[in-house]
């Protein structure tokens, strides 16, 4: 029964859709006809493979034949493999274990190097390793090799849990179950039993009314009778709603063994001729042989002899008929018995002899297959300590590959680093000796700033962005800079004299300014100035009140850095208050301090002390709170990302 109900599990959803499988591979085939490629090909001709696993296995093994060696001709590896397994299938359902398991490990090792360096169809490699792996743990199961047989099933789940194919899970889940049967594990069995039929019943699995079967036939050998029946009665529904005549048999067989178990004869009667119907529907000889022998027993045990006798008899014709030799032992042993009780010796005498040779002939037979299964183990294990050797020289290749790898990236970040440090230091001198050779006209601009009625920290450094322009670039140039200096001072001259602008104004003087210096540093930096759809068109901002900040930002931030720097000024509504936001990716406040501490530490509280100044006026005007917030921009490694100036105002409107 083992044998039958793996090849069963495997070939499930085979036997009941038939029809629909041809017709889809008669659309397979017309594809396959008219598709010119050859990669395509192959995989088509897995494919109509696959479908033919339950009703063909003929041509099963024709079309992967022919799937292997195009996908040999073409060194398409996932393929190979695919039609290895199915190769290994066919063989499987041929009853050749020595040959499956040579297919399996011939796909195993192909599917394992592929996912060693194959990273973009690593889903469907995984998957198809994981079926190896389960056909594997099959083909150990029927040689009784229990401990390989849970070995490879278990890697089989591991793949198929990370790969979420629960369908597939549930039907490993179900062998595993098989091999803890079949070791009197019952409460392991049932344990994954349990978790198949749960998959099944949520995924509308067909095969779950065997698993609700097998659930139900380990409560019966615990004698757990209530809940048995219940599974049993459940397995029943579940027949009716996915129609599957051998299963029924078997659950009609089963409960019949049932009612005989809790002395219910009538009952017990009636559910193997049920199970005689179920099996004459679908012409399974193998099913209905066991259904006699079961009737033949139960009628010997009740000195029913005359009724007993021609069950033993149909049960032995039967397994004669499918050359089962210990249902022909177990038949000519009863019918033997039978004819002891009926006082017929010479019957007896014969039917034992007969009993004796099938049981010999059984032997001989697990002998013979104990002698393969160990010529097979230790050529599967051969291969495998092969294979394990080659990956492990591979490991230790790529290990020394990666570290190779690793200190020659070391070298050139060292490098560069050292480069880097060295262009650093030049372009410091340099901007030392232009700064230098600027004081002097400096201190002249900014005497003439004093005397004019507006911010004077912004006007002088509006003079030194002069003052560096000229110097670095022709004259032409320097009077396109004027030009565009005159209209911000014009803008600047005409917003001093209020106490309040409209944002939007604020934001062209920004705009102008920022211009200038793009001009003046060669457009080493970019901005950004964004305003929030819920700043109304009359609300109100201090003028200049931001240009400080955007100043430092240039100047301190982003200038000291070696790439192309960012600033994003935005205007924003939060909590009933005005949130201005100066950012930038330069180089941080910590590392300005260290480049120009004293230069820059003068003129950073500066720019802080006017801002303060203003502020509280602006509170005290309010009787709300206004206040500035500088902090570094840090990414979750710590690494200084840049500044970030916030400034929190009271919501004010133009008059």
């Amino acid at each position: 029964m083992k044998k039958l109900y793996l090849i069963f599990f495997l070939c499930s959803c085979g036997f009941t859709f038939v029809f629909s499988q041809n017709k889809t591979a008669d659309s397979l085939k017309n594809v396959l006809y008219q598709t010119k490629n050859d990669i395509e090909k192959v995989q088509l001709l897995n494919e109509i493979a696959d479908y033919y696993k339950s009703s063909n296995p003929v041509l099963m093994e024709d079309y992967a034949t022919k799937a292997l060696t195009l996908a040999k001709k073409i060194d398409f590896k996932a393929e190979e493999a695919t039609a290895l397994l199915n190769l290994g299938i066919v063989s499987i359902i041929s009853g050749d274990y020595p040959k499956a398991l040579d297919f399996f490990s011939q796909a195993k090792v192909v599917f394992e190097n592929e996912l060693a360096i194959n990273v973009k169809d690593n889903h469907k490699l995984k998957n198809g390793l994981a079926k190896v792996y389960g056909s594997m743990g099959v083909v150990f199961s029927e040689q009784s090799n229990y401990a390989n047989a849970l070995q490879y099933n278990l890697k089989a789940v591991s793949i198929y849990e990370e790969t979420k194919e629960v369908e597939k899970l549930a039907r490993v889940y179900n062998n595993i179950g098989v091999v803890f049967r079949a070791q009197s594990e019952d409460f392991k069995a049932l344990d994954y039993f349990t978790k198949a039929q749960k998959i099944q019943e949520k995924n509308g699995d067909r095969t779950v009314g065997i698993t609700t079967t097998n659930i139900g036939n380990l409560h019966v050998k615990q004698k757990n009778y209530n809940q048995a029946l219940h599974y049993y009665t459940k397995a029943l529904r579940l027949f009716e709603k996915y129609p599957d005549a051998r299963g029924l048999g078997e659950l009609h067989n089963n409960l019949g063994l049932y009612y005989k178990a809790i002395n219910e004869p009538n009952k017990a009667m009636e559910s193997w001729n049920l199970a005689i119907a179920s099996f004459d529907s679908i012409g399974d000889k193998f099913g209905k042989s066991d259904t006699y022998l079961h009737i033949g027993e139960f009628l010997f045990e009740q000195n029913r002899f005359q009724e007993a006798l021609p069950n033993a008899q149909k049960a032995v014709e039967l397994s004669r008929d499918l050359n089962v030799l210990e249902g022909i032992a177990l038949a000519e042993k009863l019918l033997s018995s039978i004819y002891e009780k009926s006082n017929q010796p010479l019957e007896s005498l014969q039917h034992f002899k007969l009993y004796k040779a099938a049981q010999d002939s059984l032997i001989n037979h697990e002998n013979i297959r104990k002698s393969v299964q160990a010529e097979m183990n230790f050529a599967f294990e051969k291969k495998e300590a092969l294979h394990k050797k080659e990956l492990e020289k591979k490991e230790v290749l790529i290990a020394e590959k990666a570290k190779r790898q690793t200190l020659q990236l070391f070298f050139v970040g060292l490098f560069v680093l050292l480069l880097s440090g060295i262009a650093f230091l030049i372009y410091n001198r340099i901007q030392l000796k232009k700064t230098l050779t600027l004081q002097k006209e400096l201190a002249e601009y900014e005497q003439k700033a004093l005397h004019l009625q507006m911010n004077p920290h912004f006007v002088f450094n509006c003079l030194g962005s002069i003052s560096s322009f000229i110097v670095q670039n022709g004259t032409d140039s320097a009077i396109k800079y004027l030009s565009k200096f005159s209209k911000l001072m014009r803008l600047t001259l005409e917003y001093s004299k209020e106490s309040l602008i409209p944002i939007d104004k604020e934001i062209e003087s920004l705009q102008n300014y920022l211009e200038l210096e793009q001009l003046r540093f060669n457009n080493v930096f970019s901005f950004d100035i964004s305003k929030s759809k819920d700043i109304e068109d009359d609300m109100a901002i201090p003028p200049l009140l931001l240009q400080p900040f955007v100043e430092n930002a240039i100047i301190h931030g982003l200038i000291p850095k070696k790439e192309n720097g960012q600033i994003h000024i935005s205007f924003s509504i939060q909590n009933e208050n005005l949130i201005c936001t100066i950012q930038d990716n330069g180089i941080g406040i910590e590392k300005s301090k260290e480049l120009k501490e004293h230069l820059v530490s003068i003129h950073k509280s500066m720019a802080l002390d006017i801002t303060k100044k203003r502020l509280e006026m602006m509170e005290a005007a309010t009787a709300q709170k206004a206040n500035v917030e500088i902090k570094e921009i840090k990414n979750e490694l710590g690494e200084i990302q840049g500044t970030k100036v916030v400034l929190k105002l009271p919501i004010q409107y133009i008059k």
